[in-house]
């Protein structure tokens, strides 16, 4: 790129950045056009967008663990958008998980415009949305948080991150992301583990300044009964933030969660409306997810009433990079990021995402920072599937009382945790412990599934 051309993006750029402190969204074409010059619509109209499915194997530690409910997280949506000038941008999708999934309507209404017009159209997609800002940044030199806004951190913090797990495994799993720099660690609480032993076990094993967070889905019910279990969590240094304790139109009791414990309280962005927040003090800060305009949005808001917020942006490698970028832009993007990159086997990435001390560094190359690993990719490609996958999985209950229980997948995604919102299972017994039971072909197996699918959870 020339040089008189990158002086002008760059001087675009940095007007967008301050616009974007007052509205919507930044690296606009109108933007561009207030610098006086019009952007070519010939280098940044998008010439061809490719899709292809690639399947992730999980390490060892969260297949077991993953397997149980949410087996389908392994599909990937990868995008490929090359722009007239002969960029190309990555996005994905993580397919059966995400804010917004990428359709071939998508794709047709895109071809043949100006990037710049779709960079902020969040009803695109994650993946389509992602590979148009890095195809963008990688046409203008610039990296993508420069096109999102004004740069404020060099630095964001991450989480590592697993579905619930036994005590052991997460006591292993908390070792491993401490090697691995991670000073955070973001997991399930559920009534069919025991979450005493859990949290016990893994503080054992990492210092007081490394920090557990535990998202209940609701499945404390209410505050009367959540509140015990909560403080004597609370005891353990390590535990820094609960999310959705307890459903979070429960505004009233939120509150007295928040209020009767040291422990920080999260919940998703827009239930209950943001200022019911801010005037009831219900929670302490924001889980954010999302496209990119409603990323900002959200940012804005939560940098005007001083509220903190953590990234919920679940995939690959490709979308922990892109994450990393809000994370450098966003004020109050202090709690550590939720991405979800290291459940995973294969690197997408032709380098790794590297932590220290909690904190990766906002990448300053052009477009998301990171390049494609085009030869693992092509390894786990995958043939699209019809459907989400969802194969028979049988799952077993243990209590110290010598209760047990059987739950069958029925068909739908969460169907544990809709049974814990039931209230299906013992509350938070001491001693559970759970397991996928695997399927041996006999008849015994498949007699306590069909009963588990059809009248479960169910007693044995």
């Amino acid at each position: 790129m020339n040089q008189t051309r990158r002086r002008f993006l760059l001087s675009a750029a940095a007007a967008a950045a301050s616009a974007a402190a007052t509205s919507a969204p930044a690296f606009t074409r109108r933007t561009i056009a207030r610098q006086g010059a019009v952007a070519s619509e010939k280098h940044f109209q998008i010439k061809n967008i490719q899709r292809s499915v690639h399947r992730m194997e999980f390490r060892e530690v969260p297949r077991r663990n993953m397997d149980r409910e949410i087996p389908h997280w392994r599909y990937s949506d990868l995008c490929r958008v090359t722009l007239q000038c002969g960029t190309t941008g990555i996005g994905e999708t993580l397919m059966y998980y995400t804010w917004g999934a990428t359709g071939e309507e998508d794709v047709q209404r895109a071809i043949g415009k100006n990037a710049l017009d779709l960079l902020w159209d969040d009803s695109l997609g994650a993946g389509l949305q992602m590979a148009l800002f890095d195809a963008v940044g990688r046409a203008t030199e610039l990296p993508v948080h420069s096109l999102l806004g004004e740069q404020i951190h060099q630095s964001t913090p991450l989480s590592w991150w697993n579905i619930d797990t036994s005590a052991a495994d997460m006591a292993a799993e908390c070792r491993t992301a401490l090697q691995q720099g991670y000073m955070s660690y973001k997991t399930k609480g559920r009534p069919w583990f025991d979450v005493f032993k859990q949290v016990s076990q893994a503080a054992a094993a990492v210092p007081p300044e490394f920090k557990i967070d535990m998202d209940f889905n609701d499945t404390l019910r209410d505050a009367d009964r959540g509140l015990p279990i909560l403080k004597r969590l609370a005891e353990y240094p390590q535990v820094d933030i609960y999310e959705t304790p307890i459903p979070q139109d429960d505004v009233a009791g939120n509150r007295r969660i928040a209020e009767a414990t040291h422990v920080k309280i999260a919940m998703h962005y827009g239930n209950p409306a943001p200022a019911t927040v801010v005037r009831t003090g219900c929670c302490d800060g924001f889980v954010a997810g999302g496209g990119a305009s409603k990323l900002l949005a959200i940012g804005r808001f939560c940098e005007q009433t001083e509220l903190p917020l953590w990234l919920q942006l679940v995939g690959s490698g490709i979308t922990a990079a892109f994450s990393l970028h809000f994370g450098g832009v966003l004020q109050q993007a202090v709690w550590p990021a939720v991405n979800c990159h290291q459940l995973f086997e294969t690197s997408l990435l032709t380098s790794p995402i590297i932590v220290r001390g909690g904190k990766a560094e906002v990448p300053s190359r052009p477009g998301l920072g990171f390049d494609l690993n085009e030869d693992a990719a092509a390894r786990i490609a995958v043939d699209r599937p019809e459907s989400r996958p969802d194969p028979e999985r049988l799952i077993e209950t243990n209590w110290a009382d010598g209760r047990r229980m059987y739950t069958a997948s029925n068909g739908q995604i969460n169907f544990m945790l809709a049974a814990a919102n039931s209230e299906r299972y013992p509350y938070f017994a001491d001693g559970a412990d759970t397991r996928l039971v695997p399927n041996d072909g006999t008849p015994a197996w498949r007699k306590i599934y069909d009963q588990a699918r059809h009248n479960g959870p169910i007693e044995a």
